[in-house]
């Protein structure tokens, strides 16, 4: 016999309410339950980085977190960061300096660079690296990732703003 728990989570300044199992992993409940696509599945360990997501202002790892976990915290996802009207800078960054090839992880690294440029908006190149090599890519090498944080944060500068 299975045994929901109800939650109430923030997901990008909405409510929701759901009954969740108690296994539920936090990614499968914002992909299958929320619909919230940009939230990756990758190695379901926490080590590749696919999946951070913000919690309560700090970046975790989605695929170690609990759904139950989430109840009466606040989430922020890739979908949360920019308005309908334009690309946060740090996504903008990331087409302007070919900071992704395949996508598949450029949603974990956004989220991690976000809170990274939120706390620190002018980090030293060892803070980036530190976080960009926090999340695996197949694809790009990282220099196109590098450049676009350092594109981002000169978009942040001239908005006289962080993330």
């Amino acid at each position: 016999m299975s045994t929901t728990k109800q939650i109430r989570v923030t997901i990008n300044g909405q409510v929701h309410e759901a009954n969740v199992e108690p296994r539920m992993l936090l990614t499968d409940f914002l992909r299958h339950e929320i619909f919230l696509g940009g939230v990756h599945v990758g190695c379901e360990h926490g080590v590749c980085g696919v999946c951070t997501i913000l919690m309560d202002g700090k970046a975790v790892r989605s695929c170690l977190t609990l759904a139950v976990q989430a109840d009466g915290h606040e989430i922020v996802t890739i979908e949360g960061i920019s308005n309908d009207a334009e690309l946060h800078p740090i996504q903008q960054a990331f087409i302007e300096e070919y900071g992704l090839q395949c996508g598949f992880c450029t949603p974990g690294f956004v989220m991690a660079i976000y809170e990274l440029l939120r706390d620190t908006p002018k980090p030293t190149e060892e803070q980036i690296m530190d976080v960009i090599g926090g999340v695996l890519c197949r694809c790009t090498g990282y220099e196109g990732i590098r450049r676009a944080v350092t594109s981002a944060i000169k978009k942040l500068q001239a908005q006289g703003a962080g993330a």
